[in-house]
């Protein structure tokens, strides 16, 4: 019989792991032709006599041999640029998947889990499941804000070995209350767990957690150069105490970092103001789209301290909505294609999960980008 390049054997199936034949690759949406405001990318591009020099650079590496001490030049430039507290040390992942990746892989012991709030980063629960470790997952508020007492009672009951906790949420956009944090590391800290503060959307917060790292012997804290313009170099970075670092680094394969990716990132170091005046344009335009968007009839718009926004679509025929999610039909996915149908591409988060029914995730572009985003969002509501 003719092997069927679309269909797996019996006998491959038998050697692949069912929860992973379950599963869904995570899905990348075609954007050719389109306005891309769907993956919370920095739109702005290096100017052309960077690129330039960029290349030149690039061009000089030695592709044919491994990366060699280059690595540790970036680690120490991360760690100024991040203000790392001393007695930390710094680890380098391709991006930040690989670290969390890494994290799962280093604490898989029996009766192992990983707690986070949802909605929140699906790849906390994706490598949780990978290595074989229990996700555990608490809903936020119908507000999106921590639920403190749901939080304390699963940390006390699953005694979980990492917690995640976005400072800003993804897909919320929103911070949350300090003091809740705080009780958070607490109640983890002491049953023996590890907190991860993951600061990807740092470059447009408002807040970051790196002047109380150092309270902690049990938190680290996770950034990526993805949000801060480099999303294609692949680059995440991952401080705490150097004892802990040091574990974590026994799992991370060699050569992770390619001397192109590192280069790249040593390079937009040496040019932060640049990558700074980009950030303070898309805070600037994050700022004009919440003011039009709360202006559109039709909407609930929540605050974002990221470089996207979230709204949820009420239905004509549903007032209610936005106390009552979900009690209307799939406005957010007509929304959406018409969207689509115009050129822009957003994202489509309704069947994420309950809490986020009939909502989209706005990603802020540049202002043209911006602006043919509202005028075709207000044709489309």
């Amino acid at each position: 019989m003719t092997p069927q390049p679309d269909a797996l054997s019996l006998a491959l199936q038998n050697r692949i792991r069912q929860d992973v034949q379950s599963m869904h690759a995570y899905a990348v949406q075609d954007s050719t032709g389109m306005v891309k405001l769907d993956a919370m990318e920095n739109p702005h591009r290096l100017p052309a006599h960077l690129q330039a020099e960029l290349g030149k650079r690039l061009g000089a590496l030695a592709l044919n041999r491994y990366p060699d001490g280059r690595v540790n030049d970036l680690r120490r430039a991360l760690a100024a640029y991040a203000g790392m507290p001393e007695g930390f040390e710094l680890m380098l992942g391709n991006g930040s998947d690989e670290l969390i990746s890494l994290l799962a892989l280093a604490c898989q012991v029996p009766g192992a889990g990983v707690l986070a709030p949802v909605p929140g980063f699906v790849m906390y629960a994706m490598s949780a499941q990978l290595q074989g470790l229990a996700f555990i997952g608490v809903p936020l508020t119908a507000d999106f804000e921590l639920d403190e007492v749901a939080m304390l009672a699963a940390i006390a009951e699953h005694r979980p070995s990492i917690v995640y906790l976005a400072y800003p949420n993804n897909p919320t956009a929103n911070l949350w209350d300090d003091a809740v944090i705080e009780k958070i590391i607490d109640a983890v800290g002491a049953q023996g767990g590890l907190v991860v503060m993951d600061e990807a959307y740092q470059p447009f917060s408002s807040k970051s957690y790196i002047d109380r790292i150092a309270r902690h012997s049990h938190v680290l804290l996770m950034r990526t150069l993805s949000k801060f313009g480099l999303a294609g170099v692949r680059l995440g970075y991952m401080m705490g105490p150097k004892a802990l670092i040091a574990e974590f680094d026994k799992v991370r394969p060699p050569y992770n970092i390619s001397v192109l990716n590192c280069e790249a990132a040593l390079f937009a170091l040496e040019h932060q103001p640049v990558f700074a005046a980009q950030a303070a344009d898309l805070v600037q335009q994050r700022e004009r789209l919440m003011t039009a968007l709360r202006a559109m009839p039709g909407l609930q718009v929540w605050n974002s301290d990221a470089n996207m926004i979230l709204v949820r679509v009420l239905d004509a025929d549903a007032n209610a909505q936005a106390s009552a999610p979900g009690a209307g039909g799939d406005a957010a996915g007509r929304v959406f294609e018409r969207l689509k149908a115009g050129g822009v591409l957003i994202k489509n988060i309704s069947k994420m999960h309950p809490l986020l029914a009939n909502c989209l995730r706005l990603t802020v572009g540049t202002a043209d980008e911006n602006t043919q985003l509202l005028a075709i969002l207000e044709k489309s509501l």
